[in-house]
């Protein structure tokens, strides 16, 4: 016999969409198989009671036996030896067109009960546990509904248990009764077989002993056949005893598992963050109004560089977002937990998920991070993940201090470079600089500026001279002596900083944005210290907004590129040069550092006032030029600082809440 088609057990757990597909051929082939089941049993029972019609209903039996070639049954293929098993039925039937009405009682036992007990136990057990089946489903997406909508702060820990508990049940629940289904539906399969061989096989048998005398030329042909159709139904028979012990042990194996399997957020398997295709069911978040919004759980996966959404009983699934060089970003939702981004290149297209668990959350931002990098396709893709992974996990090495970066400089004045041409425009390339040529691969991130104690007591100590890690003095950096024509305070957050190979393109700055994004992604940082970044006519500063104590400055002049990204407008990023006197020598070597900083607005902003600063210092190298630029900004009273509005509210006002949510 060839092989039967069946539904795997093992895909019962999860109830993918493409699992539901392959049930609806099996419910459809159900359906056709109770439509010709009811069929052939009204002849079967037309042959037993019309008696003085006999051969009319043989007719019509024989007849409808060659109507089984015809049916359109999905799952059929493979039925050849029992079509051609009913069609040698068919010419036995015609042969026999003449019946007794003794033999009414036999066709009765033989015939038209087996065919009554297929339909009425296999057929109407099906329907019944499509019915249990469709209520368990929708049980368990009610109470994933539930689940899903649990709230992210102040959470109810009873309502959670309770909750968490009633998922678990449901999920069981539907985990049970569609393996019951299954398994109704595999026999089904073997069982159909029999039921169309085993009512003709007791027909004919009952038919030949009682000619048995008269039809002796009739059961010569017939013996070696009607021998032959018993094998095959026998082996049909054992095939379906064997299957359905396999099936009763495996249904036994896959329920004794832990319950926390049935559990979301219970996963006890470590995150793989080098994942490069994906799939499993998300919430995606669509606006029903102008301020209202609604989630979905739909089915998505990864396919080549694309994201796929297929519904639950879709055929097919459908492209959502193309992911190459889109940025994935964790983000906080209200009402949600678990939720990220999915931005277009473009910045025009973006998409809000949310993941079953915390696993799921962080593997679906590493493998989607991995596919923007179109790690897909390399030659080795499984390789170069792992690579990118390690790579970002040594870029997250934490540095204790900045002084580290000018440890070793002779004097504190000579840590300044000598006067270099800025520049706030990309220099043309002849190609586009690859990554590992802007910044070194592993290089360490750091994502706060740790202020030692004894600089903050230096700060505040009464008359008191402060030395900060780069070298410079407080005497040096005041606002006092510089007496700067420009002062603009901009409220920013600190998310990193990374030494890098080049300070003269704006690329190395958006590769710096991009690898301290993607750490923190990965390695779940989100939470920065806001603090108020000053730009004068000399410096920036960092200013810890509660204490007033400047947590880093840089000269100006030693900022060679500064931009804003081109697709978020509130980051920006600068390039400090600065001098290697590791080695001892005269004239230290350049050395670059990119800072990545979050704006309350725009940073733009940021980088117009950096701008404004530089062309106060070369308008100071010319006293006409510099009478001509006063001239043109508003001063204060005093004629000392340009008048810019301050984006913090004022420095009085202190502060600014220590800890902040960043939606980088």
């Amino acid at each position: 016999m060839p092989a039967v088609h069946k539904l795997l057990l093992e895909d019962a757990l999860q109830d993918s969409p493409q699992t539901r597909s392959l049930l609806s051929v099996f419910e459809e082939d159900a359906g056709t198989l109770t439509d010709y089941t009811n069929q052939l049993l009204q002849s079967m029972q037309r042959v037993y009671g019309a008696q003085n019609e006999m051969a009319l209903a043989t007719e019509q039996l024989s007849k409808q036996l060659l109507e089984y070639e015809k049916q359109n049954f999905t799952l059929g293929k493979g039925d050849e030896e029992v079509i051609s098993t009913l069609q040698h039925f068919a010419k036995a039937v015609e042969e026999l067109n003449s019946l007794h009405a003794e033999l009414a009682t036999q066709m009765a036992d033989r015939m038209v009960f087996p065919m009554v007990q297929f339909r009425e136990k296999d057929l109407t057990e099906i329907s019944t546990l499509k019915e249990i089946f469709g209520i368990s489903s929708d049980e368990h997406e009610a109470s994933m509904v539930k689940y899903s909508r649990l709230p992210k702060k102040r959470e109810n820990e009873k309502l959670k248990a309770e909750i968490v508990t009633e998922v678990a049940y449901t999920r069981r629940k539907q985990h049970q009764a569609s393996m019951q289904y299954y398994c109704a539906l595999n026999a089904l399969q073997y069982r159909k077989r029999v039921a169309m061989l085993e009512p003709l096989l007791g027909y004919t048998q009952a038919q030949m002993n009682f000619f048995k005398k008269g039809m002796d030329l009739v059961s010569k042909k017939m013996d070696s056949f009607l021998t032959s159709v018993s094998s095959m139904t026998q082996s049909i028979q054992a095939q379906l005893d064997s299957e359905a012990e396999t099936m009763r042990l495996s249904q036994k194996e896959l329920l004794s598992v832990d319950d926390t399997v049935y559990m979301p957020d219970r996963d006890r398997e470590p995150v793989n963050r080098t994942l490069i295709q994906k799939a499993g069911y998300l919430n995606i978040r669509n606006k029903t109004g102008l301020v209202t919004t609604a989630w979905d759980r739909l089915y998505f996966f990864t396919q080549g560089g694309n994201l796929m959404c297929q519904p639950r009983g879709a055929v097919a699934g459908g492209m959502v977002l193309d992911l190459d060089n889109s940025s994935v970003m964790a983000v906080e939702c209200e009402d949600r937990r678990y939720c990220f981004q999915i931005t277009s290149p473009s910045g025009k297209t973006s998409i809000i998920l949310q993941a079953e668990s915390k696993k799921e959350y962080e593997e679906w931002i590493c493998t989607l991070n991995n596919i923007s990098r179109q790690i897909y396709l390399t030659d080795n893709p499984e390789a170069v993940a792992i690579r990118l992974n390690q790579t970002a996990i040594q870029a997250v090495t934490p540095i204790t201090s900045f002084e580290k970066r000018l440890e070793g400089s002779p004097h504190p004045d000579r840590a300044k470079p000598g006067a270099t041409q800025p520049s706030t425009e990309t220099p043309k390339a002849s190609r586009n600089p690859e990554p590992e040529d802007l910044i070194a691969p592993g290089t360490p991130i750091q994502f706060d500026i740790m202020l030692p104690a004894s600089e903050f007591l230096d700060q505040n100590r009464a008359g008191g001279r402060r030395t900060n890690p780069f070298g410079e003095t407080d005497e040096d950096s005041s606002p006092d002596t510089d007496d700067p024509l420009l002062q603009q305070v901009f409220a920013v957050r600190f998310l990193g900083s990374m030494a890098v190979r080049s300070g003269h393109t704006q690329e190395v700055i958006y590769e710096a944005m991009r690898q301290v994004l993607a750490a923190r992604a990965i390695h779940n940082i989100f939470r920065t210290t806001e603090a108020h970044l000053m730009v004068t006519s000399s410096c920036l500063r960092l200013i810890d907004p509660q204490t007033q104590v400047t947590r880093i400055s840089f000269q100006l002049q030693d900022v060679t590129q500064f931009a804003a990204h081109q697709e978020n407008g509130r980051l920006m990023g600068l390039v400090v040069e600065g001098r290697d006197w590791g080695e001892g020598a005269e004239e230290g070597e350049p050395t670059f550092s990119a800072f990545v900083f979050e704006s309350n607005t725009e940073g733009e902003k940021i980088c117009y006032t950096i701008s404004l600063g530089k062309e106060i210092i070369e308008a100071k190298k010319d006293p006409e030029a510099l009478a001509q630029l006063m001239k043109s900004m508003p001063l204060t009273n005093d004629g000392k600082f340009l008048l810019l509005d301050s984006e913090t509210g004022g420095a009085e006002n202190g502060a600014g809440q220590e800890e902040v949510e960043s939606e980088a």
